[in-house]
């Protein structure tokens, strides 16, 4: 059970004269929902001047068809955030706007730059004024700043002091850029729609609006749409690959493909190694809704033991600002997930989640599926124990926070009250996903880490007080 780990950002761009870049925009994004639901934003450009709306909760909340009437132009860039770096409020909600000596610039960013307290004092010692607490306004001043004749040139000089996850769509007033770091930490996809392109965080997003995917932004690659076309310049050289592994287990909506692999089929085969890992007597197969729906699939494939809908999840819980009253708070689990004792009651349950980082959601659900009146609850992990934090854009936890750092198995086992716990061996998960194994970071897993790090960086380290800010502005 992943205890409120979040999701990492989506971005979206578009690059379309003649269509509703804003209402494109709109549908790209509610497409990437899952990548967060803190806030969302949606700017636009026209060729002359640069205008954005951004607000505080779901797209579908930030968005109506009146503000999206007022966002014209034919280039758009967007973004649904969770909180990564810096609080949840609406400064911190992108794309963030920017003056340069090359003219206004939008920027949204995914991921996470880990030398950012770093360069936004050497920013602000050359006068430049911040007004949130995000690396993603970092990225975007230390863009602005440095000398070039051209957005290209910034980029290329920029990218050389920028260390750690960043995937990046930038909007000027006639051009849009697409930008993903070296390591290729989160994934940046290109695509065709009725004569423009599209870019976007996950494929899933293209087959929404009908665009026909090309291929993937390159680790190390830029990518500037204007009226030209489509330029590629490869702005760095990758000395590594460090795709996300958690993209596969968890954040990416299992219609997508990364790196030519469809996350679905992926994670079907996670749980066929596990079953062939951890196999077990029992009698009926179910998942923790929603990401490990398919890797059930897969054990229950594998095994030979039936699958069903054993929890029903409410997928809305946590996606308000409503807080419940004590009472509905101290029913927890219940608020997110219903058993079904018809289904369970005399059985003995193999249950394939995802993964477990604090554990104080699985015990819950242990004892919830016991209520429910099941005999037996062996609890399946889609993925090795998480021993340690990210730091490139996922807010999992501090270390002392991982229940994994400081228990072994069996005490895990114990402390959520399973009659069993298996984790996927690394192995395992690299073979069902069919990539190298050095393709990928791990480092939540292993502790091997593919840029220096800071061990407790604190995500709230660049706060600061800011003025309140202004949800719709727009910038000449």
């Amino acid at each position: 059970m992943h205890d409120r780990l979040e999701e990492a950002c989506g971005v979206f761009g578009v690059y379309a004269p003649g269509m509703d870049v804003a209402r494109v925009t709109f549908f790209g994004l509610y497409a990437l929902q899952h990548r967060g639901q803190e806030s969302a934003g949606i700017a636009t450009a026209d060729g002359e001047t640069l205008a954005v709306h951004r607000g505080m909760g779901l797209v579908s909340q930030v968005f109506d068809e009146e503000v999206l009437r007022r966002l014209t132009g034919h280039i758009a860039i967007g973004h649904t955030r969770y909180s990564t770096t810096g609080s949840s409020r609406i400064e911190n909600a992108q794309p963030l706007l920017v003056p340069s000596n090359l003219g206004p610039m939008a920027l949204a960013h995914n991921g996470n730059v880990v030398n950012a307290a770093y360069l936004r004092n050497a920013l602000q010692a050359q006068g430049c004024a911040f007004t949130t607490s995000t690396d993603s306004e970092v990225i975007a001043h230390l863009i602005a700043q440095t000398p070039g004749s051209t957005w290209v040139d910034k980029i290329r000089s920029a990218s050389r002091r920028l260390s750690g996850a960043y995937c990046l769509v930038l909007l000027t007033p006639d051009g849009l850029i697409a930008v993903r770091d070296p390591l290729g930490v989160r994934p940046l996809a290109l695509a065709r729609l009725n004569g423009g392109w599209v870019v976007a965080s996950e494929t899933c997003a293209f087959d929404h609006l009908g665009a026909q995917a090309i291929r993937e932004v390159a680790p190390g690659e830029m990518v500037f749409i204007n009226y030209n076309g489509v330029q590629s310049f490869q702005y760095a050289d990758p000395a590594r690959r460090a795709l996300c592994i958690f993209e596969y287990v968890y954040f990416a909506r299992p219609d997508s493909v990364i790196s030519g692999h469809l996350v679905y089929s992926a994670r079907e085969r996670m749980g066929e190694h596990l079953a062939e890992e951890y196999p077990v007597e029992a009698d009926l197969v179910i998942a923790t809704p929603e990401s490990a729906v398919p890797a059930a699939i897969g054990y229950a494939r594998r095994s030979g033991i039936p699958f069903s809908q054993g929890l029903i999840k409410n997928r809305y819980v946590g996606r308000t600002f409503i807080q419940p009253d004590q009472r509905l708070r101290d029913l927890g689990v219940q608020l997110k997930f219903n058993p079904l004792p018809e289904v369970l009651e005399g059985k003995r349950i193999v249950v394939l989640d995802d993964s477990i980082v604090r554990a104080t959601t699985t015990p819950r659900v242990v004892s919830l599926l016991r209520q429910a009146g099941a005999t037996e609850v062996h609890m399946r992990i889609c993925m090795p124990p998480i021993s340690w934090p990210c730091f490139f854009g996922v807010d999992m936890a501090t270390r002392r926070e991982l229940i994994a750092a400081h228990k072994t198995v069996e005490e895990i086992r114990a402390w959520i009250g399973a009659d069993s716990l298996g984790y996927l061996s690394l192995e395992g998960l690299v073979r069902a996903i069919g990539l190298p194994g050095d393709t990928f970071c791990t480092a939540c897993l292993t502790g091997n880490y593919p840029v220096p790090v800071q061990l407790e960086i604190d995500k709230l380290a660049l706060e600061s007080p800011a003025p309140h800010g202004v949800p719709s502005f727009t910038l000449p």
